[in-house]
């Protein structure tokens, strides 16, 4: 099992950028994340760790954000909110765009916040570059051309999202296997870096660190593949049973907004239209949710300070926390 190693920061002052959580005393603030793939028991968890500590939860998943999609994305209920507080769930309308990059500014402004009066915060998600975003900054990319821009948005348009799919495959296979691939403006980001600069979009995802003033804890959960699939099955189920598409039906007019372009949106728009039948549509939520885990595990598994955990070994995570803030 590895264990984060907790290192000291020096007091710097505020920039326009990012803040930093230095107490007097010289006592530092905690963000202890809670990642995993979908279906995994996050928000079970995160509660039970942010009643331990009593804090509140900061979300990072990437389509809680957005406000009518708490059905499909498996938004914390009433009665869990109820338990803690919870940020950046249920807080965006569908029509704004909210990048990695946004969630970042933003989530450390609420830190900045929630740190005069809590010593640790919760971090709970399963979108691994928006994690990454508020822990260690972005990667730096070099400017593209407009002209590949509208080329790619036109190919886009006219052949689907298959094109750049099989694209970026080609171009970049290593991003073309982490990558979101329902996701358009991903592959469109990714492919006009790939051509503008003649190089593979993963060879800029490896910049240094953007530096942190707050201490920060990673926990992973995850458990038998088999197991998680049946999980992931169980939940779209529920999902369908709570009414995931008549939520679906009522965001219809908002179908081509990238907030929707996700599993299990995507896969009742296309029901909607007539293109296949609803249990057609289900079974591909369920498979393409499988996928997403798949993909969500291949990133965090490359991440070296995560301490992974089963989702219902409580116990040993309080302990772990407990253990980790006391010797900090």
């Amino acid at each position: 099992m590895k264990i984060l190693a907790v290192t000291s920061l020096k007091v710097r002052k505020k920039t326009d950028v990012y803040t930093f959580f230095n107490l007097p005393g010289g006592i530092m603030k905690t963000l202890v994340s809670i990642v995993g793939p979908t279906a995994i028991g996050k928000t079970k968890v995160s509660i039970t760790v942010a009643q331990h500590l009593n804090t509140e939860i900061i979300s990072a998943d990437a389509r809680q954000f957005y406000r009518g999609m708490r059905i499909g994305t498996a938004a914390p209920t009433d009665v869990q909110l109820s338990l803690v507080r919870h940020h950046f769930v249920n807080e965006i309308p569908v029509t704004t765009q909210f990048s990695a990059g946004d969630f970042a500014k933003a989530a450390l402004s609420r830190l900045e916040t929630l740190f005069i009066t809590h010593d640790a915060v919760v971090l709970t998600g399963g979108s691994g570059l928006f994690i990454k975003a508020l822990l260690k900054g972005l990667d730096v990319f070099p400017p593209v051309s407009k002209e590949v821009v509208d080329q790619l948005n036109a190919l886009y348009e006219s052949e689907g999202i298959g094109v750049l799919q099989a694209m970026l495959h080609e171009k970049d296979r290593p991003y073309y296997e982490l990558v979101d691939r329902s996701n358009p403006q991903r592959l469109l980001r990714a492919l006009a870096v790939c051509i503008s600069s003649g190089k593979r979009y993963s060879e800029f995802r490896k910049s240094a660190s953007a530096s942190r003033d707050f201490n920060s804890l990673l926990i992973g959960l995850h458990t038998d593949r088999k197991q998680l699939y049946a999980r992931i099955d169980a939940r779209v189920d529920q999902m369908m049973a709570d009414g995931l598409l008549a939520e679906v039906m009522a965001l219809s007019e908002y179908a081509g907004e990238n907030a929707l372009q996700t599993v299990g949106y995507r896969e009742l728009f296309s029901h909607l239209r007539n293109e296949i039948s609803l249990d057609q549509a289900v079974t591909l939520i369920k498979q393409h949710s499988r996928n997403y885990a798949k993909r969500q595990m291949t990133w965090f598994r490359k991440e070296e300070d995560i301490t992974w955990f089963e989702p219902d070994d409580e116990t040993g995570i309080l302990s772990f926390i407990d253990m980790k803030l006391k010797n900090q």
